[in-house]
């Protein structure tokens, strides 16, 4: 009896540093995943900060200080703010334009979406989309962009000269939204109508709208385009929903971290970075198409619920506003 008491220990100490072992593994593997390499700070910005923009030749990054009514300039390369754009009115989205050095900054006060030269910082151009402009895309391609606006619309304006070509009417106002590069889609998150639009771009309209089954709160979106798959953040509850583009299907659900409003996909790792307001980077695996699992949540501050992915330098930008004594600042992960 005793005898075999002591061989029944054995097996338990066994299992347990087997499992012990086995979590610790998960762990590690997770925290090889992302690294903290930088952090600039932005002294005297104040409020909430929203969307971001790169400019990969200059190693710059825009980033609308929405609370702050500016959008700050940051050299990466030295690591520090050089420019102030001001006189905004709260900047919610921004595009950089690379073969023009133009930069496209979209304001949710009197939905004005201003131009500026890249160098010099001097405004160039204006537009005016009456209320709450929003996301900024940029089609290279067919050197369009896009801006989301108002109680629901799509601008689209003619990169080169500045000017509104046309509109695309939406249900309710807009939230992320992500062009295909091989086709003609425009997929756009419509929370308040509770459903993902599907634009077609050659027709300029809607041509179908998907659910996200019960989850509402759809605002941040990426998109998996050779795998066909759309990746949707939602608040409530908050998860991930991944999204057939082929049928509208939902394929996945995953929980994600509280107040998602930025989600990016890394095609490179397969993996989806889910930036929360919570406090919290989620990392998703993406194993096939069809099956994601969470390998790791990285702590970042309350409130850090925006930034950007940069795939061609292997790096994560989140921004962290002042809260406390929390200073305003930026954090450069590195992806690995």
């Amino acid at each position: 009896m005793i005898h075999r008491r002591s061989q029944l220990k054995h097996l338990v100490l066994s299992i347990v540093t087997a499992v012990a072992g086995s979590c610790l593994a998960v762990a590690q593997s997770g925290e090889t995943r992302i690294k903290l390499k930088q952090t600039i700070p932005l002294p005297g910005v104040e409020g909430r900060i929203d969307h971001f923009a790169f400019d990969a030749a200059g190693e710059r990054l825009f980033v609308c200080a929405l609370g702050n009514n500016t959008v700050e300039v940051l050299d990466l390369l030295e690591g520090e703010r050089v420019h102030s754009i001001t006189n905004l009115g709260a900047p919610q989205g921004v595009a950089y334009i690379p073969e023009l050095d133009r930069i496209f900054v979209a304001n949710d006060n009197g939905g004005v979406c201003k131009i500026y030269d890249g160098k010099s910082f001097q405004q160039i151009g204006e537009l005016n989309f009456e209320d709450d402009a929003d996301n900024v895309r940029y089609d290279e391609a067919a050197k369009k962009i896009y801006v989301g606006f108002g109680s629901g619309g799509l601008g689209i304006v003619n990169s080169a000269d500045g000017k509104q070509v046309g509109s695309i009417k939406l249900a309710a106002h807009p939230e992320a939204f992500e062009l295909e590069k091989n086709g003609k889609r425009i997929f756009v998150n419509v929370p308040n109508s509770r459903q993902v639009a599907i634009i077609d771009r050659d027709k300029g309209e809607v041509v179908a709208t998907w659910k996200t089954d019960l989850a509402l709160g759809n605002f941040p979106m990426a998109l998996d385009e050779a795998s066909h798959r759309l990746f949707i953040g939602c608040r409530i509850p908050p998860k991930l929903i991944v999204l057939n583009t082929d049928s509208g299907d939902v394929v996945a659900k995953i929980d994600i971290s509280g107040d998602p409003d930025e989600v990016f996909y890394d095609g490179k790792r397969h993996h989806i970075y889910a930036i929360c307001g919570a406090g919290k980077i989620d990392i998703i695996e993406q194993t096939d198409p069809n099956t994601y699992k969470t390998v790791i949540k990285v702590d970042t501050a309350d409130g850090a619920r925006t930034g950007l992915f940069v795939p061609e330098r292997d790096e994560l930008f989140v921004a962290v506003p002042h809260r406390g004594s929390q200073q305003a600042e930026i954090r450069c992960y590195q992806v690995r």
